[in-house]
């Protein structure tokens, strides 16, 4: 990116399990972040799922409330620029499209919501832009209702590991009502042992020289045991046993008096501190630093690339591919004349620039299927892309590139594009009828260029003009547009094919 755009500014919107962030910054052009602006809500989103996950009105009406604040901040704001995702607690609910369409229209952006990998891969991603240092570390980050822990090196991580337990909900499991006992922390850090355990041999063979914690729990520790003198800042095993035992005396979180540690936090600080106690054992931890970085700080390093498209979405399409032995010089041809056809119909269709790279990896992915078997290879292919950690992709994105995939030939899967939503649904299958026309006119696999397209749409109706007798001269090609005019057809589509006049 040029040096203006890079001072732009841009901003982060994460709506964790227990806090809702927004942070806003600019970046320079040596790619540091200046941070212009920065709030923080303890929403405490993962206490109101009941138990159906459905949330309950009293964390939706919090949520919406602090969401219509941050909406205000980002009035002024280019749409472009600002990136707002949901993590655990959404991924857990029940429908959550109906908060969500509440959420997004208080805020007036776009939320995603991120798998745990993606939700990983952001926090180190995080992490490692706010550190000087180089080497193999370990990172960790303990949520309101998921811990990440990320082995990497410099801003690559190596491994990443999304577990289902965080502050909120261990607090709610194993300290019901406030009150803290021995007996409950120890059933506690069992929990979270067992839930490490069948990651703990992979993590520790990775090794590492540092490790790092991110974000609200490990930053209270930190804190709290900075104000009792306890460590420099750090978080040690011995200062996490001394943490232990203050929580015990206090035996209520009512009662917890500990500086450093603000009382909006007590009641989720227990199930954080065992926790992390299991995970120092586990991972054989014995200091951990806390980092500036973490999951908001991910996502504003992470959003000039998406703008550019020059980022991790395009680096993983092109590893699946890899991965499948998908051709990739076949590929190209077809992105080709996707791309061709794409740019005489995105007005019409109103299909933006988002649209037009969802359609190229798709093209790239296509074939990603074959690898298992060339009968039913695009539903082969769309199990793979939505079964797949996808690095970068918003779970719903890479849901949607997953029915591109499975809608690229044979039956218009149009009960499966009406899952997204009318809107939406009505986007994916004209980027589908593209990708299927770009497929079909390669499905020789010729190295020979394509005659140049007309190609007119009108709502539902696509009309596809060939220069001359060329389709004459291709007779299986006008065999294949015939069939593909017939399944277009029971989806509501008519495909009309026509030939200019030929020249003298």
């Amino acid at each position: 990116m040029d040096p203006d755009a890079r001072a732009e500014p841009y901003a982060a919107v994460d709506l964790g399990s227990n806090s809702f962030h927004l942070l806003i910054a600019r970046r320079e052009p040596n790619g540091s972040l200046v941070i212009m602006d920065r709030m923080k809500e303890m929403v405490r989103l993962a206490a109101g799922l009941d138990e159906a996950h459905e949330i309950g009105p009293a964390a939706r009406a919090r949520a919406l409330d602090c969401l219509g604040r941050f909406g205000q901040r980002l009035r002024e704001m280019p749409a472009r620029n600002v990136r707002a995702v949901g993590t655990n607690t959404l991924r857990k609910a029940r429908a959550p499209g109906a908060f969500l369409v509440d959420a997004e229209a208080t805020l007036n952006h776009p939320i995603e919501i991120v798998s745990g990998m993606e939700e990983a891969r952001l926090i180190y991603l995080g992490v490692s832009h706010s550190l000087a240092q180089s080497g193999r570390r370990i990172v960790m980050d303990i949520g309101g209702g998921s811990t990440e822990c990320i082995v990497g090196e410099g801003m690559e991580p190596l491994h990443k590991v999304s577990l289902h337990m965080g502050c909120v909900s261990h607090s709610e499991r194993f300290f019901p009502r406030g009150r803290i006992t021995r007996a409950a922390f120890d059933a506690a850090e069992l929990a979270a042992a067992t839930e490490i355990e069948p990651v703990e041999a992979q993590v520790r063979a990775l090794g590492w020289r540092a490790a790092l914690g991110a974000s609200g729990t490990i930053k209270a520790v930190a804190g709290a045991l900075r104000a009792q003198g306890w460590t420099r800042g750090t978080v040690t095993a011995g200062g996490l046993k001394k943490l232990r035992n203050a929580l015990l005396d206090a035996g209520h979180v009512e009662r917890i008096a500990l500086d450093g540690v603000k009382a909006e936090r007590h009641p989720v600080f227990p199930g954080g501190i065992a926790i992390l106690r299991a995970a120092f054992r586990a991972l054989g931890i014995e200091e951990m630093r806390v980092s500036d970085g973490a999951l908001r700080e991910g996502l504003l390093v992470d959003l000039p690339g998406r703008l550019a498209h020059a980022d991790a979405r395009d680096t993983s399409v092109e590893r699946l591919a890899a991965r499948f032995h998908a051709d990739g010089a076949h590929a190209a041809r077809i992105r080709d004349t996707a791309s061709a056809l794409f740019a005489q119909v995105a007005d019409t269709w109103s299909l933006d620039d988002e649209c037009e790279w969802l359609l190229r990896w798709a093209v790239r992915l296509h074939e990603i299927g074959l690898d298992i078997a060339h009968s039913g290879y695009h539903k082969h292919g769309g199990y793979i892309v939505d079964n797949t950690d996808l690095a970068g992709f918003a779970r719903e994105e890479q849901r949607q590139l997953a029915v591109l995939v499975r809608a690229h030939r044979r039956r218009f899967p149009m009960d499966l594009f009406q899952a997204f939503g009318e809107s939406r649904a009505r986007t994916l299958a004209r980027l589908a009828v593209l990708l299927r026309l770009a497929v079909l006119l390669h499905r020789s696999r010729s190295t020979m260029a394509l005659p140049t397209l007309d190609l007119r749409v009108k709502d539902a109706d696509v009309r596809l003009r060939f220069p001359g007798d060329w389709l004459d001269a291709h007779p299986l090609t006008r065999a294949d547009l015939e069939e593909e005019a017939r399944c277009l057809a029971a989806a509501g589509h008519a495909l009309i094919v026509e030939e200019s006049a030929a020249g003298p």
